[in-house]
């Protein structure tokens, strides 16, 4: 058992200590890119300008002979390439893979604290990112790195959704997790071969008519995924770390692609991966609350500003936990303000920095006042 009074301390001599708090940035698409690709590589700054995310794919979707390739790409795009208000993050190789120690110790030596987060795909449990967080010390006190690189831990197999939990408590610099619902199908063996989304032949259908037992019968399909996401936003929320959706692999399907996005954002995640530049305005209209709720929400705090009492507001109840809910909904808004101009102007907002709302969003969900 870890002593939890050491939980902040560096793991390594010389290494930057743990963050106590995970930061709150707008992320609603973290779009991948193959580092290999030169003509993708070319339009990263004009996706800068449309992205809150920009993640150099090492792993899958990057065949075995152009693993270095990538790597090195990765490097050079790091150093060279204006993300302007983009994060830059990537997903390394697999652990039990044999590029994956080569990964972490090329990008943490050549692009230090440029890279804001590693994802680590494949987690099955605390293990893995007990291994990750020393190896990231060590190579940040060997390097001069004073910002701690955060690790964000990828679901997808039955082992890792088991152990969740603790995965989600592994480390102070956990930035999130992502959901990844195809490999997560193989592992459990499901019969599905798609990449996300729900499947038709997943459905409830209503009782037959007592009267007429050859009536046709109303049938609605299920969402596959509703049980395990659902527990990856508790873990997250309990752990203070971030939830996303992973990806939607249907690109043709935008429709699809939005209810998906839009069953995650209403279940608690912030973002959604993007594999495609038509999936990016999809997530950031998803991910984004409606002027709507945010005018609704902006009312309730207006009307309850110290969030005491039970009030009636436009027919509807509200308290306590109402007030908490529109806190979290118009934080969320001004952050998006900050960034957007478009937002700002339909939000009605002028919009707080990342870290002022940060702060407000961090503080409005996880305990009662």
């Amino acid at each position: 058992m870890r002593n939890p009074r050491t939980f902040a301390v560096p793991l390594a001599a010389g290494a930057p200590c743990p963050p106590l708090e995970i930061p709150v940035k707008p992320a609603r698409m973290i779009h991948f890119f193959d580092p290999s690709n030169e003509k993708m590589s070319g339009k990263l700054p004009e996706l800068a300008r449309q992205c809150d995310v920009l993640l150099g794919n090492l792993e899958d979707a990057v065949p075995v002979d152009r693993k270095v390739a990538a790597r090195e790409g990765l490097v050079k795009l790091g150093r060279e390439v204006d993300f302007g208000e983009a994060a830059l993050w990537t997903r390394v190789n697999a652990l039990e893979s044999p590029w994956v120690l080569d990964d972490l110790m090329l990008l943490v030596g050549e692009l230090g604290q440029r890279l804001e987060v590693i994802m680590v795909p494949k987690v099955e449990g605390a293990w893995d990112i007990h291994y990750v967080d020393r190896l990231l010390a060590q190579l940040e006190s060997r390097h001069g790195v004073s910002k701690p690189i955060l690790v964000h831990a990828i679901l997808e197999t039955a082992l890792g959704v088991t152990n969740l939990e603790e995965i989600a408590a592994a480390s102070p610099r956990l930035q999130g997790m992502s959901f990844g619902p195809a490999d997560l199908a193989a592992s459990r063996r499901m019969k599905t071969t798609r990449v996300g989304g729900g499947h038709p032949g997943y459905r409830v259908i209503e009782d037959p008519d007592p009267r007429d037992g050859d009536a046709p019968r109303r049938s609605a399909q299920q969402d596959l995924w509703h049980y395990s996401i659902g527990r990856m936003v508790d873990a997250c929320a309990a752990t203070g770390i971030l939830p996303f959706y992973g990806p939607f692999g249907d690109i043709g399907d935008v429709i699809g692609c939005e209810a998906q996005f839009r069953a995650a954002f209403l279940m608690g995640c912030v973002g959604a991966w993007t594999l495609h530049p038509r999936q990016i305005e999809v997530a950031r209209k998803v991910f984004s609350p409606d002027p709507e709720e945010v005018r609704f929400a902006k009312k309730v705090i207006e009307a309850i500003p110290d969030g005491r009492g039970v009030h009636m507001i436009d027919g509807k109840m509200q308290d306590d936990a109402t007030w908490k809910q529109c806190k979290v909904m118009v934080s969320l808004a001004e952050m998006l303000a900050h960034k957007d101009p478009g937002l700002a102007e339909e939000y009605g907002l002028e919009g707080k920095s990342p870290e002022e709302a940060g702060v407000e969003l961090g503080e409005a969900a996880p305990t009662a006042r």
